[in-house]
């Protein structure tokens, strides 16, 4: 399965069960960050209803019909049970021979029954930096209780680019013992790989 990061917390997932992006964001929304021209998918998920999150109109729907499976399970996107910022949602995709899980705008720690839906999945596309959402030590008690194979940081700042409240990756990667940096912002996902942390190249 390949994944590309198109910055923020926008994924696109290919396999032979079909194509899936996941929360485009509008023109403006992240400093230092647009999304390509033309972008495409046969599925379109937004994880909320936030402009950083849900321009669906920004990507081209094939209409063709995936072979994947979605579930969906309803969280926060704050730690008040949204009282400041609404409701989220976490999308786990199956397909392709892989489970991605990518958590949007999570706000709070997770209940069992959740961490256990979402643990071992193959890869876990997480939000890191704070402010409106989990932060860094949050994050990695996640990944600590999730155990993906490979997990994905967004929605961070970098140098150039993103919200400027929001904290940098090295706040969560300070954290991680195996992290692997790419020159990139595409990864072959592949079976029997070791746990570890990427981090993709906006690009």
């Amino acid at each position: 399965m390949k994944i590309t990061w198109y910055g923020h917390s926008c994924f696109r997932l290919e396999s032979a069960a079909g194509s899936v992006i996941f929360d485009p964001y509008e023109r403006g929304s992240v400093p230092g960050m647009e999304l390509p021209v033309g972008l495409s998918a046969d599925l379109v998920l937004c994880s909320h209803g936030h402009g950083d999150h849900n321009a669906a109109s920004l990507v081209q729907v094939s209409g063709q019909q995936t072979d994947y499976t979605v579930e969906t399970l309803f969280c926060w996107h704050d730690d008040a049970q949204g009282a400041k910022r609404g409701e989220n949602l976490i999308r786990i995709v199956s397909g392709g021979g892989f489970r991605v899980a990518h958590l949007g705008d999570i706000g709070h720690m997770l209940p069992d029954s959740q961490l256990k839906v979402l643990h071992g999945v193959d890869a876990l596309l997480i939000p890191v930096g704070g402010f409106y959402t989990i932060d860094a030590a949050t994050a990695k008690a996640l990944v600590d209780r999730i155990e993906p194979v490979v997990t994905f940081p967004m929605h961070y700042r970098g140098e150039g680019f993103g919200l400027e409240p929001i904290g940098t990756l090295s706040e969560y990667t300070s954290l991680c013992d195996n992290v692997e940096y790419l020159d990139t912002n595409t990864y072959e996902l592949r079976r029997g790989e070791e746990p570890k942390t990427v981090v993709l190249r906006f690009a």
